[in-house]
């Protein structure tokens, strides 16, 4: 049965509220408000724990539960539920049978079963049903829905073609928060669901939001729904999760949310454009536009939800939040009612901040861990992190070591399959580490996410980018956001012992194939410190094809393109040569290595780069800004490979612990 037509209110709308603590202080609050203005009288209210006196108009009833406020004879036009979670559906159906219409806190229900039942119930009954998500009443969303159709607005600058939608949520909860009810921080209480976890209830304004700018309302409007959770908290929910979805428009969307962070934030959604992002503060209201142009940023008003479902009741103005629009955040929330028990980070890896009930957990790093998430789309486990699952798929050991060599050498490779395509997806080399365990390089990095470890990759090959992120183009004279992006499969893998070898497959933009590649490694234990890498690509040409870089097209001193390391951030960094120190003195020389050493996560290390055997390409280096370094095939001009052609470059790297100098590396270099 369809809603009942509104007709013109000339009475005050008969309110019952059913939770006055918690968020039910905010109703009261609100009605108060909506009361002084003539709009509503608060006929009754229902908590098992009654309101403080004064608290409550003097006319209005207070019962202890719901079953008996609705026996009260009160004739509620609108029953406001603000329970806990495992509350809201006994509780909503109940109003829907007494033949009231529904303002119910969110998350709506705790599990899809409920949430259908719900939906059928709304139908047979003919209510109306507002959901409380809040920021659903914001002005701002008008404004960002023409964003997100490469449109601009009175209010803000377009950002070009909507990539992807990214939510982030750094919030502070301490022992006491969980410690407030017997539901706080559960999956199920006495066999029933509660679901109370960071992105089901304290941030799920975050996931909702990013839904509804998505245009993502029902279930089916989401094709992926993945869950990545864990728990610092000594609770049964998550507290710490990344919550990954793709819409069945092929839109990627990404919310990284924690209530461990060193300091909450008002939390975001991110529309990342091509030309540009939006950033939204949901709850002030906010947008800033971010373009090369500059920075615009403009503050919006909101409709309280309540008025909203007034207004639909008497005059039909469209419900916000409505029911049926919550069937995408229900197949999140049930994802992750179904999903394995949240993973416990292990307390070496949190940081408790203050004492006794006030104190809370700190995941070190968080804020860059959430950053690097939600710009690779990529979840804790694909990160890689310590305290992270370990993915399930590709990522393996690249080579085969006999069980004399430390367990340390267990380089893995990378497929690179499952990366967003804007990064270029490759396979690449991530976690290398020295023998002493020093991680010594870096992948999805939050300044630059198409840096993947060490590997080799061009940015131009006949138009299309296998380096990942923007081209840069002569035309244009700067980098543009291009849908360029090509990929490299792995065709097949060999493995023996100390030697490894890819078969590649380079694929355009377009699907064509253009290059075959042989990738092999070969290892070497040169001390008890040291060993070494010996990377060989042989690339042939299955058409006609020209392999550029920026430099190639222009861009002066941005010639990388070919072998690339990516480094983690390290401090007390020095890049230097037989000849050279430092990153201007170094950058685009030609020297037979390069060496690198820093003070790492874990102790120091210092990383010496053979040039190839086959070409003197200069080197591309980059310290001040981010820690990078890379032998460059096409530094300031293209190179022409006929098809049935081949091209081959051999690097050679050492990596140890502690710190060499210019006779040792010599030494080194010279038993090559």
């Amino acid at each position: 049965m369809a809603p009942s037509a509104p007709t013109p209110r000339t009475t005050l709308a008969r309110i019952a509220l059913v939770g006055v603590h918690g968020f039910g202080v905010h109703h009261l609050q609100n009605l108060e408000r909506l009361r002084a203005e003539g709009l509503v009288d608060l006929v009754a209210v229902a908590d098992p724990n009654p309101p403080a006196p004064g608290t409550l108009p003097a006319t209005t009833a207070v019962h202890s539960n719901l079953g008996d406020l609705l026996a009260g004879n009160h004739s509620p036009d609108v029953v406001i539920v603000a329970t806990p979670i495992q509350t809201h559906a006994p509780l909503a159906l109940s109003v829907l049978a007494a033949q009231a219409d529904l303002y119910l806190e969110k998350p709506p229900v705790a599990s899809m079963k409920d949430f259908l039942h719900l939906q059928e119930a709304a139908s047979a009954a003919g209510r109306s049903v507002q959901i409380g998500f809040q920021s659903l009443g914001s002005h701002a969303l008008a404004a960002l829905d023409k964003l997100a159709n490469g449109q601009s607005s009175p209010e803000l600058p377009q950002i070009g073609t909507l990539k992807g939608i990214s939510a982030t949520g750094r919030w502070v909860r301490d022992r006491a928060y969980y410690k407030r009810s017997r539901w706080a921080g559960k999956r199920s209480l006495d066999g029933v669901d509660v679901v109370d976890g960071v992105a089901t209830n304290p941030l799920a304004h975050a996931i909702a939001t990013a839904l509804r700018i998505a245009g993502a309302r029902h279930a089916e409007d989401l094709a992926v729904v993945d869950t990545d959770l864990y728990r610092a908290n000594d609770i049964e929910a998550d507290d710490t999760s990344v919550i990954r979805m793709r819409t069945t428009a092929g839109l990627p969307i990404t919310c990284a949310l924690t209530l461990c962070a060193t300091e909450s934030v008002e939390p975001y959604v991110t529309l990342h454009g091509t030309e540009g992002t939006a950033v939204f503060h949901y709850t002030e209201d906010r947008v800033t536009v971010r373009t090369e142009d500059g920075e615009t940023s403009n503050t919006f008003g909101r409709d309280d939800l309540t008025e909203n479902l007034l207004q639909h009741l008497s005059e039909g103005t469209p419900l916000l939040s409505p029911l049926d629009h919550s069937g995408a955040f229900m197949r999140v929330l049930e994802a992750i009612r179904t999903a394995d028990q949240p993973a416990l980070i292990p307390t070496e890896n949190v940081v408790w901040v203050g004492s006794g009930d006030q104190a809370h957990a700190v995941i070190p790093g968080i804020e860059d861990i959430l950053d690097r998430a939600t710009r690779a789309h990529a979840t804790f486990s694909e990160l890689g992190l310590s305290w992270a699952r370990p993915v399930t798929s590709g990522a393996e050991a690249l080579f085969t070591s006999p069980a004399a060599e430390p367990a340390t050498l267990a380089t893995v490779l990378r497929s690179g399959s499952g990366l967003e395509g804007d990064l270029s997806p490759r396979p690449y080399l991530h976690p290398v580490s020295t023998q002493a365990g020093i991680v010594v390089t870096d992948h999805l990095a939050s300044d630059h996410a198409w840096h993947l470890g060490a590997g080799f990759a061009l940015q131009d090959v006949n138009g299309s980018n296998f380096w990942g992120g923007r081209s840069y183009r002569r035309t244009a004279g700067k980098y543009v956001d291009l849908n360029d992006h090509g990929r490299v499969d792995i065709a097949g893998v060999t493995r023996g012992g100390r030697h490894a070898a890819l078969d590649l497959e380079w694929f355009g933009a377009d699907g064509s194939l253009l290059l075959e590649e042989r990738r092999t490694f070969t290892r070497s234990l040169i001390s008890s410190s040291t060993w070494r890498l010996d990377i060989q690509t042989q690339l042939t040409a299955v058409v006609d094809v020209t392999l550029g870089s920026p430099g190639s097209h222009g861009a002066a001193g941005s010639g990388y393109g070919g072998f690339f390391w990516r480094l983690p951030v390290n401090s007390s960094p020095r890049v230097f040569s037989a000849t050279a120190d430092g990153e201007p003195a170094v950058h685009g020389s030609v020297s037979p290595w390069l060496a690198w050493s820093g003070e790492f996560d874990g102790g120091p290390a210092t990383l010496v780069f053979g040039a190839p055997m086959e070409s003197p390409d200069p080197w591309f280096v980059r310290c001040s800004g981010y820690p990078a370094l890379g032998s460059a095939l096409a530094w300031d001009s293209a190179v022409e490979l006929a098809r049935g052609t081949s091209l081959a470059r051999t690097n050679t790297v050492w990596i140890s612990d502690g710190s060499l100098d210019v006779d040792e590396i010599d030494e080194l270099v010279a038993s090559r």
